[in-house]
Protein backbone atom coordinates (compact mmCIF):
# COMPACT_ATOMS: atom_id res chain seq x y z
CA UNK A 1 0.00 0.00 0.00
CA UNK A 2 1.33 3.70 -0.68
CA UNK A 3 1.95 5.68 2.47
CA UNK A 4 -0.12 8.39 1.44
CA UNK A 5 -2.90 6.23 1.31
CA UNK A 6 -2.39 4.91 4.95
CA UNK A 7 -5.73 5.84 7.12
CA UNK A 8 -3.49 5.10 9.99
CA UNK A 9 0.70 6.05 10.58
CA UNK A 10 2.90 4.06 11.91
CA UNK A 11 5.97 5.05 14.01
CA UNK A 12 9.22 4.37 14.64
CA UNK A 13 10.63 4.17 18.45
CA UNK A 14 13.94 3.92 18.08
CA UNK A 15 16.95 5.01 20.48
CA UNK A 16 20.30 3.49 22.35
CA UNK A 17 19.25 0.09 24.16
CA UNK A 18 18.23 0.78 27.63
CA UNK A 19 16.48 3.89 27.11
CA UNK A 20 13.32 2.74 26.94
CA UNK A 21 11.91 1.89 23.63
CA UNK A 22 9.93 -1.38 24.26
CA UNK A 23 8.07 -0.21 27.46
CA UNK A 24 7.28 2.86 25.89
CA UNK A 25 6.37 1.04 22.13
CA UNK A 26 4.15 -1.34 24.93
CA UNK A 27 2.60 0.85 26.33
CA UNK A 28 1.92 3.20 23.71
CA UNK A 29 0.66 0.61 21.09
CA UNK A 30 -1.77 -0.85 24.13
CA UNK A 31 -3.08 2.90 24.96
CA UNK A 32 -4.02 3.35 21.31
CA UNK A 33 -4.88 -0.15 20.45
CA UNK A 34 -1.99 -0.29 17.78
CA UNK A 35 0.06 -3.48 16.59
CA UNK A 36 3.57 -3.71 18.19
CA UNK A 37 6.48 -4.76 16.88
CA UNK A 38 9.59 -5.81 18.64
CA UNK A 39 12.33 -5.79 15.72
CA UNK A 40 14.60 -7.84 17.99
CA UNK A 41 12.08 -10.32 18.68
CA UNK A 42 11.28 -10.86 15.37
CA UNK A 43 14.70 -11.29 14.37
CA UNK A 44 15.07 -14.24 16.64
CA UNK A 45 11.77 -15.85 16.47
CA UNK A 46 11.72 -15.60 12.39
CA UNK A 47 15.68 -16.47 11.82
CA UNK A 48 16.44 -12.90 10.22
CA UNK A 49 19.73 -13.04 10.83
CA UNK A 50 23.47 -14.37 9.86
CA UNK A 51 24.16 -15.69 12.74
CA UNK A 52 25.24 -14.61 16.33
CA UNK A 53 27.91 -12.38 17.40
CA UNK A 54 29.94 -13.46 20.33
CA UNK A 55 31.38 -10.96 21.12
CA UNK A 56 28.72 -8.26 21.49
CA UNK A 57 26.66 -10.95 22.71
CA UNK A 58 24.09 -10.20 19.90
CA UNK A 59 22.51 -11.45 16.06
CA UNK A 60 24.14 -10.27 12.92
CA UNK A 61 20.98 -8.80 11.33
CA UNK A 62 20.34 -9.50 7.87
CA UNK A 63 18.79 -5.92 6.63
CA UNK A 64 17.19 -7.59 3.35
CA UNK A 65 15.32 -10.46 5.65
CA UNK A 66 13.92 -7.60 8.11
CA UNK A 67 12.70 -5.55 5.48
CA UNK A 68 11.02 -8.13 3.63
CA UNK A 69 9.05 -9.70 6.43
CA UNK A 70 8.23 -5.95 7.53
CA UNK A 71 7.01 -4.84 4.53
CA UNK A 72 3.37 -6.33 4.44
CA UNK A 73 3.13 -5.83 8.16
CA UNK A 74 3.40 -2.22 8.28
CA UNK A 75 1.99 -1.70 4.56
CA UNK A 76 -1.23 -1.05 6.26
CA UNK A 77 -0.29 1.40 9.17
CA UNK A 78 -1.21 1.66 12.84
CA UNK A 79 2.04 0.23 13.76
CA UNK A 80 4.50 1.00 16.45
CA UNK A 81 7.79 -0.20 15.45
CA UNK A 82 10.34 -0.72 17.94
CA UNK A 83 14.17 -0.92 16.89
CA UNK A 84 17.48 0.38 18.28
CA UNK A 85 18.76 1.13 14.75
CA UNK A 86 16.69 2.97 12.03
CA UNK A 87 18.58 3.71 8.90
CA UNK A 88 17.87 0.97 6.64
CA UNK A 89 13.84 1.26 7.06
CA UNK A 90 12.21 2.54 4.12
CA UNK A 91 11.73 6.42 5.13
CA UNK A 92 7.73 5.58 3.19
CA UNK A 93 7.21 3.50 6.40
CA UNK A 94 7.01 5.70 9.02
CA UNK A 95 5.35 9.22 9.45
CA UNK A 96 6.90 9.58 13.16
CA UNK A 97 10.19 8.69 14.33
CA UNK A 98 10.66 8.97 18.29
CA UNK A 99 14.40 8.77 19.53
CA UNK A 100 14.35 8.15 23.16
CA UNK A 101 17.56 9.83 24.83
CA UNK A 102 18.53 8.86 28.62
CA UNK A 103 21.13 10.51 30.49
CA UNK A 104 24.22 8.38 31.00
CA UNK A 105 23.68 7.67 34.71
CA UNK A 106 20.63 6.18 34.09
CA UNK A 107 22.01 4.52 31.22
CA UNK A 108 24.61 2.62 32.38
CA UNK A 109 22.33 1.48 35.97
CA UNK A 110 19.45 -0.10 33.13
CA UNK A 111 22.24 -2.03 30.97
CA UNK A 112 23.74 -3.26 34.12
CA UNK A 113 20.76 -4.30 35.49
CA UNK A 114 20.38 -6.58 32.36
CA UNK A 115 23.78 -7.88 32.63
CA UNK A 116 25.03 -6.75 29.81
CA UNK A 117 29.10 -7.74 29.24
CA UNK A 118 30.90 -5.11 30.01
CA UNK A 119 32.02 -4.32 26.36
CA UNK A 120 28.15 -4.27 24.99
CA UNK A 121 27.56 -1.53 27.67
CA UNK A 122 30.65 0.28 26.66
CA UNK A 123 29.70 0.46 23.10
CA UNK A 124 26.33 1.33 24.35
CA UNK A 125 27.07 4.35 26.48
CA UNK A 126 29.49 5.65 24.07
CA UNK A 127 26.30 5.46 21.28
CA UNK A 128 24.58 7.15 23.33
CA UNK A 129 27.06 10.21 24.35
CA UNK A 130 28.00 10.61 20.98
CA UNK A 131 24.29 10.64 19.83
CA UNK A 132 24.21 7.95 16.98
CA UNK A 133 20.86 7.18 17.06
CA UNK A 134 19.67 10.17 16.69
CA UNK A 135 22.43 11.31 14.31
CA UNK A 136 21.40 8.24 12.39
CA UNK A 137 17.59 9.23 11.91
CA UNK A 138 18.40 12.91 11.13
CA UNK A 139 20.77 11.39 8.51
CA UNK A 140 17.51 9.31 7.39
CA UNK A 141 14.36 10.97 7.47
CA UNK A 142 12.86 14.05 7.02
CA UNK A 143 13.79 16.30 10.19
CA UNK A 144 10.19 16.97 10.55
CA UNK A 145 9.34 13.72 11.47
CA UNK A 146 11.75 13.32 14.03
CA UNK A 147 11.01 13.91 17.73
CA UNK A 148 13.96 14.00 20.65
CA UNK A 149 12.39 12.74 23.23
CA UNK A 150 14.01 11.97 27.19
CA UNK A 151 13.56 8.92 28.86
CA UNK A 152 15.12 9.26 32.09
CA UNK A 153 12.02 8.14 34.28
CA UNK A 154 8.34 6.49 34.22
CA UNK A 155 6.61 9.89 34.13
CA UNK A 156 8.87 10.94 31.13
CA UNK A 157 8.09 7.34 30.23
CA UNK A 158 4.34 8.34 30.24
CA UNK A 159 4.65 11.57 28.64
CA UNK A 160 6.36 10.44 26.10
CA UNK A 161 3.44 7.77 24.99
CA UNK A 162 1.29 11.02 25.61
CA UNK A 163 2.48 12.57 22.92
CA UNK A 164 2.75 9.94 20.72
CA UNK A 165 -1.24 9.53 21.10
CA UNK A 166 -1.58 13.16 20.84
CA UNK A 167 0.08 13.41 17.54
CA UNK A 168 -1.44 9.99 16.43
CA UNK A 169 -5.15 11.71 17.34
CA UNK A 170 -4.09 14.52 15.20
CA UNK A 171 -2.53 12.70 12.26
CA UNK A 172 -4.00 13.79 8.49
CA UNK A 173 -2.54 10.96 5.92
CA UNK A 174 -2.57 14.47 3.72
CA UNK A 175 -0.48 16.60 5.64
CA UNK A 176 0.99 15.22 8.67
CA UNK A 177 1.03 17.62 11.95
Amino acid sequence: MDASKRTKPNVLITGTPGTGKSTTSEMAAELIEYKYINVGELIKTHKLHDGYNDEFDTYWLNIDKVVDHLEDIVADGGCIVDYHSCDFFPERWFDLIIVLRADTEVLYDRLVARKYIPKKINENMECEIMQVVLDEALDSYDHDIVKELQSNSVSQMEDNVNFIQNWISQFNPDHSP
